[in-house]
């Protein structure tokens, strides 16, 4: 008779997941996670997870930067019986800060966005040095030395993006703003966002791109996704006239191309292509 061997301890944590009742026909989903990076990248799993599963009674699902919430027909399915089909199928799909993908079948890509720092453009950029206790300088150096994540896209597609390390929260505009150029960088708490096209934002507008990141033309009309990684470098002026309404697209999208990208921007664009 042979006897089998205990079974080893499990290769990788669980994905788990705290699901709370959300009124009569939702629930509010997080990974337990220890980190917020962790928290975030189990969101965006969370959303994929749910897309691809469409479990029975499933009406919507709104992602959030580190939750998301299910809607469901609640004559058609509980609570308590919804979570546990969600946990189930996370149940073996590892740990809640491992590998995101952006998409589904869709790999991480990075985008280098360029950014023009100017009084007309950057309006916001004082007031956020001075609430962080740092100089304009500081705050640019912090920007451009990260590298932040797109949790989710918000309202018109635009790419909302954390964590900023800053040395605290960023507050939003004591009165909002009833139009916001689209390209412009906006930051609050520790997340940053660009405006897609032009519209009302309580956001700090601390710089301007001169690409297009959302474009109804192209299919899709943004080449971004949450999970995908964005850096950010501040060009001069004199560049704007030569990137402006240049769609973004991935840094790897100029690097399989034989042609030189813009060394002084860092950015990528179509003529980078």
């Amino acid at each position: 008779m042979s006897i089998q061997p205990a079974p080893g301890p499990p290769t990788h944590q669980p994905f788990e997941i705290e699901a709370t009742p959300f009124g009569d026909s939702a629930l509010m989903l997080k990974a337990l996670a220890a980190t917020a990076e962790e928290r975030q990248a189990g969101s965006r799993r969370l959303r994929e997870l749910v897309f691809g599963l469409q479990p029975h009674g499933l009406l919507d699902v709104v992602a959030g930067v580190d939750s998301v919430l299910v809607e469901f027909d609640c004559l058609a399915v509980s609570h308590a019986q919804l979570a546990q089909t969600i946990r189930l199928a996370a149940a073996g799909s590892g740990p809640a800060g491992g590998p995101a993908a952006a998409g589904a079948g869709r790999a991480a890509e990075l985008f280098v966005i360029p950014v023009v720092v100017s009084e007309a453009f950057s309006p916001d950029l004082p007031d956020v040095a001075a609430e962080l206790g740092i100089s304009p300088k500081a705050v640019l150096d912090i920007l451009e030395t990260c590298e932040l994540s797109i949790n989710l896209l918000a309202s018109a597609m635009a790419p909302m993006m954390g964590t900023l390390p800053f040395p605290g929260q960023v507050s939003r505009c004591r009165e909002p703003r009833t139009n916001v150029d689209p390209g412009s960088v906006m930051v609050a708490g520790a997340s940053a966002i660009i405006q897609p096209f032009p519209g009302p934002s309580g956001w700090k507008v601390i710089g301007r791109t001169p690409l297009t990141v959302c474009d109804i033309r192209e299919d899709p009309a943004t080449s971004y996704t949450p999970g995908d990684r964005v850096r950010f470098r501040v060009i001069p002026e004199s560049e704007w006239e030569s990137l402006e309404g240049q769609f973004l697209r991935p840094a790897t999208a100029s690097s399989a191309s034989a042609a030189p990208a813009t060394s002084t921007s860092g950015g990528t664009t179509d003529a980078d292509r």
